[in-house]
């Protein structure tokens, strides 16, 4: 693989941060089990493996990424050094209320998956969070985005909630965190 570097997206890299393949194939899912009680509810979250692949799409479109390009927001992607391609982006919106980044997206081409590209940005994502005086990154996920979810803990967030019908599609939302101090 060329080298690439990280850089803040600019209004010029909108179009190739969208034309990029926003979907992953996964064999496992969060299953989420409710489980209502008088006193209590217990909410159960558990690794499934699926009886085949399925295909997950990450929703992104142009006017979300133009909200990321705003000041106080982070809009960061990985370019090839040789050729300025795009090979990914990451998206974070900032919560400066409650010291919060929030990591909306992010998406790798295909072909450069696995290269270290997601933990780099995600890297330089934790870097503007602390320069911008937040005290903790968050980064949301899909409960079928298995893959996702397997990168935030991989790269040390740890589960804090979740929120139900929180994507246009219904789907469950899932959310990692970690302290920035």
């Amino acid at each position: 693989m060329s080298s690439f570097l990280i850089r803040d997206g600019l209004e010029s890299d909108l179009e190739a941060c969208l034309a990029l393949d926003h979907s992953c194939i996964t064999e496992h899912v969060w299953q989420m089990n409710i489980q209502p009680g008088t006193d209590q509810s217990q909410i159960l979250f558990k690794t499934e493996r699926l009886p085949r692949s399925m295909e997950i799409f990450h929703r992104s479109d142009l006017a979300r990424l133009r909200l990321a390009l705003v000041d106080q927001e982070c809009f960061l992607v990985a370019a090839a050094r040789d050729n300025a391609d795009i090979l990914g982006y990451l998206t974070m919106r900032s919560d400066p209320v409650h010291y919060i980044a929030l990591t909306q997206d992010v998406v790798i081409a295909p072909t450069y998956r696995r290269h270290r590209i997601a933990t780099r940005l995600l890297h330089v994502a934790r870097q503007w969070a602390r320069e911008h005086d937040h005290l903790r990154l968050t980064v949301e996920t899909q409960t079928k985005n298995y893959p996702s979810i397997k990168f935030c803990q991989a790269n040390g967030l740890n589960f804090c909630g979740f929120n139900d019908h929180y994507f246009p599609n219904g789907d469950i939302a899932v959310f990692f965190t970690q302290s920035l101090r």
